[in-house]
């Protein structure tokens, strides 16, 4: 049997990759001027032009059984950008980057009852450390935001749709190729995002450069490259580790979002972004450990 650590830690290093990539979202969309739903529709539709791009390139085969099968995470996806890059435009990306750390809380939860993934005690101290950081970082840098409940009831719920497209995610790449999935995503999304966007704002017009610079930059980062990473890793690495790793992009836009937006980073947001990082690095150290010791158990048990 072919040794899995090489795959399993080019799993962990994608993760990383996806949450750098993912943190640049938020600061686009705050930065552009399309209202939230508008931008979501045209993110989407860029999304279907890149993966289907890559399908012909990479000679993969679309089927509208792959497309049957995984049109509901585009549903979902669609769902979650949608709320998300709404909620960016009514309150602060600190805000938001707070709520939307309550996802991975989640996923955690859920992972550890539903998927039988083992999570030790230490590793569960760890995530609240983790947690904790990104409340710090969140709450310290958001300064005197403009509050807006519809912007964080927005954000609130997608953390329901971003954990419920995680999941689904992660069941359907079992059985189908990540950029197939992707593009079915894709698709179906764009489907779903662009009748409500319509109604929403209406028709786009006199879009500006910088608008097309998001959109595009939005959905080849975040959007491509990032899902595509994370899509292939579920195979390899743990849903309830993967989901900590991405713990650290909330503390990431926070820091574009100062470099961008010029939205200002106290001494606590500092603090507690180096809580995130450590125990993070901590939980990744601890997994390897494991890992080890159950090979090393199973060998014992093959030799006896």
């Amino acid at each position: 049997m072919p040794d899995q650590d090489p795959l399993r830690r080019r799993g962990i290093a994608a993760v990383w990759l996806a949450a750098f990539v993912w943190a640049w979202g938020p600061v686009l969309v705050k930065w552009s001027d399309l209202p939230g739903p508008t931008f979501a529709m045209l993110r989407l539709w860029t999304g279907v032009v890149v993966s289907f791009t890559a399908i012909v390139v990479t000679r993969r085969r679309f089927t509208w059984a792959a497309f049957r099968a995984c049109a509901a995470g585009g549903v979902l996806f669609a769902a979650d950008i949608g709320l998300g890059f709404t909620a960016v435009k009514l309150t602060t990306v600190a805000d938001v980057a707070l709520i939307g750390s309550l996802a991975t809380v989640v996923i955690v939860l859920v992972s550890s009852v539903r998927l039988g993934e083992r999570v030790t005690l230490r590793s569960w101290s760890l995530v609240a450390a983790s947690f904790l950081g990104i409340v710090i970082v969140a709450v310290s840098s958001a300064g005197l935001p403009s509050w807006s409940l519809a912007g964080d009831v927005m954000a609130l719920l997608g953390v329901a749709t971003w954990t419920t497209y995680w999941f689904f995610s992660r069941h359907v790449r079992e059985r189908y190729d990540p950029i197939i999935y992707f593009a079915c995503v894709m698709l179906a999304g764009a489907l779903t995002m662009t009748p409500v966007a319509l109604l929403a704002n209406g028709v786009p017009t006199d879009i500006a450069a910088r608008d097309i610079f998001a959109v595009v930059t939005v959905a080849l980062l975040p959007g491509f490259v990032g899902h595509t990473l994370v899509i292939w890793s579920h195979r390899h690495v743990a849903s309830w580790l993967s989901a900590l790793i991405t713990q650290v992009s909330p503390v990431i836009t926070v820091v574009l979002a100062w470099l961008v937006l010029g939205e200002a980073i106290p001494p606590p947001a500092i603090l507690g972004g180096a809580i995130v990082v450590g125990a993070t690095m901590a939980v990744i150290g601890l997994d390897a450990r494991s890992a080890r010791a159950e090979r090393l158990d199973e060998a014992a048990e093959k030799v006896s």
